[in-house]
C-alpha cells in the first residue's frame, strides 16, 4: 500500500508532523496511534476467530485471502498444479530467437516452422479410443 512512498516523502511528512504537533506532543501522539493500530488489528484477529469457529471443522483450512476475486479465480482454474493447461509447454516451444535471427524454428508437434498455403490432405479421423489417464488429447495447429 506504502511502497510507492520515496525517502524524500517520508522525510517531509516527519518534518510536518514536528512542525505541526511540536516536539513535545509527538511522542504521546505517535503512541496514541500505535495503540489504535493494535486494537484494530486484534479485533480483525478475534473476528477472524470466531467466523472460523461458527464456520465448523470442515473449514478449518479456510483462508480469508482466498475471497480476493484473483485467488479465487487462480485456484478453481489451476487447482493444485503447477501448469495444467500445458501453457509452459507451448510458451518453451515458441522459439522467438530464431524469427528475429531469420532461421527456420524448430519443428512443434512434428511439422517445420514454415507456413504452406498449399492445399494439404485432411487430419486422420480419430479413432474414438479413450486417453490414457494423464494423456494429452491431440493438437491440431490449424485449428487454432
Amino acid at each position: 500500500m506504502f511502497s510507492d512512498v520515496s525517502g524524500l516523502e517520508v522525510l517531509t511528512l516527519v518534518v510536518m508532523a514536528i512542525i505541526i504537533f511540536g516536539p513535545d506532543k509527538l511522542p504521546k501522539l505517535i503512541q496514541d496511534t500505535m495503540n489504535v493500530v493494535r486494537k484494530i488489528r486484534s479485533f480483525a484477529d478475534n473476528a477472524k476467530e470466531d467466523i472460523r469457529s461458527e464456520l465448523g471443522p470442515e473449514f478449518q483450512d479456510f483462508e480469508f485471502e482466498d475471497l480476493n476475486p484473483k485467488t479465487f479465480v487462480r485456484k478453481q482454474l489451476m487447482g493444485d498444479q503447477e501448469d495444467p493447461l500445458g501453457l509452459k509447454e507451448m510458451k518453451d516451444s515458441l522459439d522467438i530467437r530464431s524469427v528475429l535471427d531469420d532461421k527456420p524454428a524448430a519443428p512443434v508437434n512434428g511439422r517445420s516452422g514454415s507456413v504452406s498455403f498449399e492445399k494439404s490432405e485432411p487430419a486422420p479421423a480419430s479413432t474414438g479410443a479413450p486417453l490414457a489417464p494423464g494423456e494429452r488429447p491431440p493438437f491440431d495447429p490449424d485449428a487454432t
